[in-house]
């Protein structure tokens, strides 16, 4: 099967067509979202986008699907995964607020959302993924594309980088030990962005506390004169 569809020309299909909305929807997006990210911080608030990056799957990952899952090579664009953009966020609170911003735009249509933080996988793993339609313009008419936002911390996001790594090393087949491990990593990691997000509410209460007292204390002075 696989032989068979990478001699594209024989079946009148082309990937490199095929990929072209896809790629043009993750440029776009990741322009959309680091303009918002860079609004936050010259309005000097804090960002809940830290970063983004994207990425179109290649062919060969998508041939491997075809036959799975009734997958085949007419529908294709039934994938949710051929489009990804990958959203860090520093605290684990920002991913509800990411969320919500990617629910409220009028150009993302939301099919499905899968919530693996207050769910982890078995294996540990963390992320909140959005499935959705986004239409791209091309010079044929608007196309609707399938984009997957995966939305995590930057501690999930070492924890996930690490798994993958293993993956591709044990060839998906990772030692029972080594697994034990990562699922201890894992809710390290969980702790750790737990804490973090204490720490930095803390903060900001004491920082309102302290422009609440200030205030008053301008009043006051005002008041005397």
């Amino acid at each position: 099967m696989v032989s068979e569809l990478l001699t594209q020309d024989a079946l009148g299909f082309s990937f490199e067509e095929f990929f072209l909305p896809y790629d043009l929807a993750v440029q776009t997006f990741i322009i959309k979202l680091e303009g918002i990210r860079r609004q936050y911080r010259k309005k000097g608030l804090h960002s809940p986008i830290e970063s983004v990056s994207g990425r179109v799957k290649s062919s060969r990952s998508i041939i491997e699907k075809v036959g799975m899952d009734n997958v085949t090579i007419e529908n294709l664009e039934s994938l949710y995964d051929i489009a990804g953009i990958r959203i860090i966020c520093k605290y684990v609170d920002d991913i509800a607020l990411v969320a919500d911003m990617l629910r409220n735009r009028r150009d993302v249509d939301v099919i499905k959302e899968k919530d693996y933080i207050t769910g982890a996988k078995p294996s540990g793993y963390r992320s909140y993924h959005i499935m959705s339609n986004y239409l791209v313009e091309t010079i044929d008419g608007v196309k609707p594309v399938r984009i997957e936002f995966q939305i995590r911390t930057n501690a999930m996001h070492l924890w996930a980088t690490v798994e993958h790594r293993l993956k591709y090393k044990y060839k998906g087949e990772i030692p029972s030990e080594i697994r034990e491990r990562l699922v201890s990593a894992a809710k390290a990691t969980a702790s750790l962005d737990k804490e973090l997000s204490a720490i930095k509410n803390e903060i900001e209460d004491a920082r309102c506390e302290f422009d609440q007292n200030r205030n008053q204390n301008f009043d006051l002075l005002h008041w005397n004169y």
